[in-house]
């Protein structure tokens, strides 16, 4: 019989993929509104959270911790950074080199977290023998 929580952390990297393709998003508006004047830049709250419920899951290993999270209390969500903060006279506060930085990490995260669900998809294929 198959566990029923053999997904368990393919559904932690699911969620952690959409944060991350929202944050592509979030970071994608901020370079398209560089120069509009009043814009805040936007970002995406996710990891903080997500450590914050495994931490307070009581288990001594991660697997009991992953087989226990309630992924339905752990959502992305975007937010207006430093929303009273701008350096810029014209009341914005994109810069369009830092965006850029965060971008790139953000990509390769999106990355990393693709990769890490193939191979858990690999192991499962393993494990079923074909």
């Amino acid at each position: 019989m198959i566990n029923a929580h053999v997904y368990d952390y393919v559904n932690v990297l699911d969620k952690a993929a959409d944060a991350a393709w929202l944050r592509n998003e979030a970071i994608s508006n901020n370079i398209a509104n560089v120069d509009t004047p009043g814009y805040k830049r936007q970002d995406v709250s996710f990891e903080n959270e997500l450590t914050r419920i495994l931490n307070k899951v009581e288990y001594d290993n991660m697997d009991q911790r992953v087989y226990n999270l309630d992924l339905a209390r752990i959502e992305p969500r975007v937010y207006t950074d430093a929303f009273d903060y701008s350096y810029r006279l014209d009341g914005n506060n994109v810069d369009i080199d830092t965006e850029n930085v965060y971008l790139a990490e953000n990509q390769v995260t999106y990355n990393s977290l693709i990769s890490c669900m193939q191979n858990e998809f690999a192991n499962l294929r393993t494990a079923m023998g074909s």
